[in-house]
């Protein structure tokens, strides 16, 4: 079963077609890379995976979308964020400490049992490689820590309420090139246990990154596939334009 599928997918701002009959299927467990010149609609499409379009006022959404199966507008919005954890494009950690940070999403569910809570805090944060570096710092105020820092507890608060995707939202665009080779590894430590669906500007990271990548350009998704087979063969002339560097 595919962990996103999307059929006859278009999204309107008003009049705006920002979406254009957009088709896909998003394997489970896998790195799947959206690439295009910016305002091709790629963060739009991400945004469809949660439900954030829906809070925008004039948009207009038809076609199908499916999150593990399950339409999603089936999906009420509470589950469908704990199913579906979104990382922006900067770190954004509440203004308090980090152990808030990711017992805010817990007892936003209901739990609130200090020995559940602490496992989850060093599970999550061992999933994202901080568990050691941040343990004696649990009260800190996370606005304190390090932008790199702060993304990877931002993905661990996404991942403390269980979610079988996350979504990446440019992840590393605030990031020097050395916090970005470190969210990477994340990554892929990541992707044994979950769908990662992550939108960069930067061609080389969904190279080196993804398994799956999907060029959009202008509201369409012009070519999905292997990523190998994107960069190295695509089918697509506009694609080969885009990945050598004549436009974009």
């Amino acid at each position: 079963m595919d962990a996103i599928s999307t059929e006859g997918l278009n999204l309107y701002y008003g009049n705006f077609h920002a979406l254009k009959d957009i088709g896909l299927a998003i394997p489970p467990r896998r790195i799947t890379a959206l690439i295009g010149p910016s305002g091709c609609g790629k963060s739009t499409l991400l945004r469809v995976f949660n439900r954030m379009n829906d809070i925008i006022p004039g948009v207009k959404i038809s076609g199908t979308v499916k999150i593990l199966g399950k339409q999603i507008e089936k999906i009420d919005v509470l589950t469908l964020r704990k199913t579906v954890g979104m990382v922006f494009q900067r770190p954004n950690p509440f203004p308090f400490s980090v152990y808030e940070n990711i017992a805010y999403g817990l007892k936003i569910h209901g739990i609130k049992r200090k020995s559940v809570i602490d496992e989850v805090v060093f599970k999550t944060l061992s999933a994202v490689g901080l568990w050691n570096i941040i343990k004696d710092k649990l009260k800190t105020n996370a606005l304190t820590l390090p932008l790199e820092q702060q993304q990877r507890l931002c993905t661990a608060r996404a991942l403390a309420t269980k979610p079988s995707i996350i979504l990446m939202d440019e992840p590393c665009s605030a990031l020097d090139p050395i916090a970005t080779a470190k969210i990477e590894d994340m990554m892929q430590e990541l992707v044994a246990d979950y769908t990662i669906v992550i939108v960069t500007h930067n061609m080389q990271q969904a190279a080196r990154a993804s398994h799956y990548c999907g060029f959009m350009l202008l509201g369409e998704l012009v070519e999905f596939g292997k990523t190998t087979d994107i960069f190295t063969s695509p089918r697509d002339k506009r694609t080969e334009d885009y990945i050598t560097g004549r436009f974009g």
